[in-house]
């Protein structure tokens, strides 16, 4: 086998960058570990500057042709994509498990079906984008959504190839270019999702994949000044640092950033309901950025729902995320475990009690984990941890309910459980967040806009929303005496 391929479960996968077509390779690489076992998946072509500028270089080339391809034929390629996806399905999903160690069950069921329809929802979306024509004063106004340029779109590990795929399809459907820069912690899918697109006839230079460390080759794709649009998902820290580099050239930014999103459980509320929602929170081990990780109850119900949630939280099953039977999956890595285990044994130690968990299992497992006695101003509670720890308060009445629930500097989601129509009205109204869900968690239609407030992030994508974002959106106004032509 070629030095440049590894074989995971079966799969074989190119660890090189796909740049302008073709595979390039690095003189360095580094090592992709499965957080299942700690074994290596494969030494990865690691990216510099070089291969950094290469890939803009490839996507401005490419970006004229892929622009003035007709929106048909565009959305034909990507529903091309999709079918690649679907023919494929099988094998991403246990790449991805073994990439990231999220539970395969969820990566056949959900995440490989999302992502093909990632694909098929914007090539539809491209064919319907429309605004009606206006006027004024009778002059007629036709608005239309002109392709940006070459995009750069950085992608997290906790769903790396779902979320890749929210920012690849709209970026291409509008007729941009892409750099995609993978997490380093999980970038096989990605570098599969490059060979299903050249299969399903995507032009050369249109997708290029860029693997390796955002401190070597971050900066050469942010602040290069051909790149005409940034979309990352990601930390408040590294946004900073993207958003400084992208300023030279004022290049527009699209930012999904973090969350300590809470769950609001109402005395009123459905309590089997409510810990449903509460443990789904620990889904993928805590890993996702909309996670209501801080449970507010009402006090009156507060002893009766840890009960519940107690109870239905003891029979979660934690291991190997290829077992159909598992609940809870490991931790991506060693580092994201210690500082997981870091949060909580500094809570623990100002005065948190752990009604849950509290504690590391073997290898790359955290115990799901419920944290009470802990104040608003801790930093438990302010700070996300990005792992299966939660944390409950409890509230008197509404005023304090929402005064807690706004209480960070986040504001990403929000989820409300209350069986009063009438209160779920007045309470979402003052939540700080870009999504809420009443009695309900994780519904996400493509149509509705997405995106956090605060330091959640900047920016909405989704329907519209994103062709706003991936393009320059251009209003023409004709005037109302028609046409006279010089001759």
């Amino acid at each position: 086998m070629s030095e440049h391929l590894t074989t995971v479960a079966g799969v074989t996968i190119d660890t090189r960058h796909f740049i302008g077509g073709e595979r390039v390779a690095s003189t360095e690489t580094f090592t992709d570990v499965s957080p299942i076992d700690g074994s290596s998946l494969g030494e990865i072509s690691r990216g510099t500057a070089m291969e950094g500028a290469a890939a803009v270089a490839a996507a401005k080339a490419a970006f004229p042709g892929w622009a003035a391809t007709p929106p048909a034929e565009r959305a034909r390629i990507l529903r091309a994509v999709a079918d690649g996806v679907d023919e494929r399905a099988e094998e991403l999903a246990i790449v991805e498990t073994n990439d990231n160690g999220a539970l395969l069950r969820s990566h056949r069921r959900g995440i490989m079906p999302r992502v093909a329809h990632n694909f098929r929802f914007f090539a539809d979306w491209l064919l319907k984008l429309d605004h009606e024509d206006f006027t004024t004063r009778g002059h007629t106004n036709h608005v239309s959504w002109d392709p940006a340029g070459p995009c750069v779109l950085i992608t997290p590990w906790n769903a790396p190839l779902m979320l890749a795929t929210w920012k690849v399809a709209p970026a291409l459907a509008a007729g941009n270019t892409v750099v995609l820069k993978p997490a380093e912690w999980s970038p096989l899918t990605a570098s599969l999702l490059a060979d299903i697109a050249a299969g399903a006839g995507l032009p050369a230079g249109v997708l290029n994949v860029v693997q390796g460390y955002g401190s070597e080759i971050g900066d050469a794709l942010t602040a290069h000044p051909d790149v005409r649009r940034i979309s990352f998902t990601g930390s408040v820290p590294t946004a900073r640092h993207i958003a400084a580099s992208a300023a030279a050239h004022l290049t527009p930014l699209s930012l999904e950033l973090g969350g300590k999103s809470p769950l609001l459980v109402f005395a009123d509320a459905d309590l089997d309901l409510a810990v449903d929602l509460a443990v789904e929170q620990y889904d993928n081990a805590g890993q996702v950025c909309l996670a209501a990780t801080r449970i507010l109850v009402e006090e009156t119900v507060a002893a009766e729902f840890t009960r519940r949630f107690t109870d239905k939280a003891s029979r979660l099953r934690q291991g190997d995320p290829r077992d159909e039977a598992t609940d809870i999956g490991p931790t991506i890595h060693p580092r994201q475990l210690e500082k997981i285990d870091g949060f909580v044994q500094r809570a623990l130690a100002a005065g948190a009690r752990a009604v849950v968990g509290g504690r590391r299992g073997e290898g790359h497992y955290y115990a799901p984990t419920l944290l009470t006695d802990v104040a608003q101003d801790s930093e438990i509670v302010q700070e996300e941890v990005f792992g299966p720890v939660l944390t409950l308060q409890t509230f008197t009445d509404e005023d304090e309910a929402v005064r807690l629930a706004n209480g960070t500097r986040f504001g990403l989601a929000a989820t409300v459980a209350t069986g009063d129509p009438e209160r779920a009205e007045r309470v979402t109204a003052r939540l700080v967040a870009g999504t809420v869900w009443v009695n309900c968690f994780f519904v996400r239609d493509l149509q509705a806009p997405f995106g956090g407030s605060r330091q959640s992030g900047v920016g909405r994508e989704g329907g519209n929303w994103s062709f706003d974002f991936y393009c320059d959106v251009k209003n023409t106004v004709t005037a109302p005496k028609g046409w006279k032509v010089h001759g």
